[in-house]
């Protein structure tokens, strides 16, 4: 037994000497979760580009802030904000009702009116900032899309994923992201979802922002 203790004892020491032992991804390991990575970082493209894309389907509200131009005629570039009335204020036309219609509809309002005083206008609209702020949740959960901020409370990751659905069998929680413009750059944010709902770690719930994509990607490809 000493002649053993003699020689199993300075293997340990040496081992111990080194530090924890440390496993090395194979390299088939290493090329999966390399495509693992390129395929998330592709959805999440998509999402943001979904998230971002201008729909003509959407309706005017009230408080939305609209950017209006006529082509060639510079001094009647404006900004308005539109009434919980669904109605602006333009230059030579006076009031005009634009809430419920979706862009196209209201530049057609407008150029119409325009018509008793210009010549052929051009009228062209930009939602410049929309009354009813929104977030978007994509990726591996029940009901995909945007979700309306409340306007008295904040919202959490995983109440907006709640809205969402919740997550479907296939999600992969821990990995789920936050994507947020921050001084016009595209930043991601890893929300630890387990810590959050396992351990407690409420303060790891990111309160979102208006325009932020949650999305969720899957657990295996």
């Amino acid at each position: 037994m000493k002649r053993f203790l003699l020689l199993v004892l300075p293997v340990a020491a040496a081992l111990a000497a080194c530090g924890p032992l440390r496993v090395v991804p194979s390299p088939a390991s290493r090329a999966k979760a390399d495509q693992r990575e390129k395929v998330e970082e592709a959805e999440i493209s998509a999402a943001v580009q979904q998230a971002g894309t201008k729909t003509d389907d959407y309706k005017i509200g009230g408080a939305d802030l609209l950017q209006i131009s006529v082509f060639g005629e510079k001094d009647m570039d404006r900004l308005a904000r539109v009434g919980q009335t669904g109605t602006i204020t333009y230059p030579l036309i006076g009031e005009v009702k634009v809430g419920g219609l979706t862009v196209p509809q209201a530049e057609d309002a407008l150029a119409r009116r325009l018509k008793e005083y210009l010549r052929d206008p051009q009228v062209t609209i930009f939602i410049k900032e929309y009354g009813n702020k929104k977030v978007f949740v994509f990726g591996q959960v029940q009901k995909p899309g945007a979700i309306e901020l409340p306007t008295e409370t904040d919202m959490t990751v995983l109440e907006a994923i709640s809205q969402a659905g919740g997550f479907t069998p296939i999600a992969a929680p821990d990995r789920t992201r936050v994507i947020r413009l921050v001084d016009g750059k595209s930043e991601k944010f890893t929300v630890p979802v387990s810590e959050i709902t396992k351990m407690g770690e409420k303060d790891k719930d990111m309160t979102l922002k208006p325009n932020d994509v949650v999305f969720v990607p899957e657990s295996v490809f």
